[in-house]
């Protein structure tokens, strides 16, 4: 699968503001926000952003720093990626269990332009330009 172009989204705001562009892009969370803001928070999160865009091309990436209980869980919701640092002991035990369910395991966070930046909404169009990776 194709990957378009990662935005870090921190909130419903800067997700519908990724959406907005009508261009394919993947939403990913802060750094840890499957721990700090949970799966459920997440999950809404981009479920009420593409609802205000049906249609729209947005894959998410949730991001759960070293937390494996915060991976399981998102993958027992249907997350379709998470990240979880491989230093963590449980890695291959989730690595297994997103196998099984057919989601993705990253252990380094794609690059991505984070709208929380100081003019990231200015260079967002452009950076939605650039070849999926």
């Amino acid at each position: 699968m194709q990957w378009p172009p990662a935005v870090v989204v921190h909130g419903f705001d800067h997700a519908c503001t990724a959406l907005a562009c009508a261009r394919p892009v993947t939403l990913l969370s802060g750094f840890g926000a499957g721990v700090y803001g949970g799966v459920g928070w997440w999950k809404a999160l981009v479920e009420a952003a593409r609802g205000t865009l049906p249609g729209a091309y947005a894959p998410d990436i949730l991001d759960c720093a070293d937390a494996p209980g915060a991976a399981m869980a998102a993958l027992r919701l249907g997350q379709p990626a998470v990240i979880l640092d491989r230093a963590t002991p449980a890695f291959s035990a989730v690595a297994g269990a997103a196998a099984t369910c057919g989601a993705l395991l990253l252990d380094v966070r794609p690059p991505a332009l984070d709208l929380a930046a100081p003019g990231a909404a200015r260079a967002l169009a452009a950076w939605l330009t650039r070849e999926p990776g």
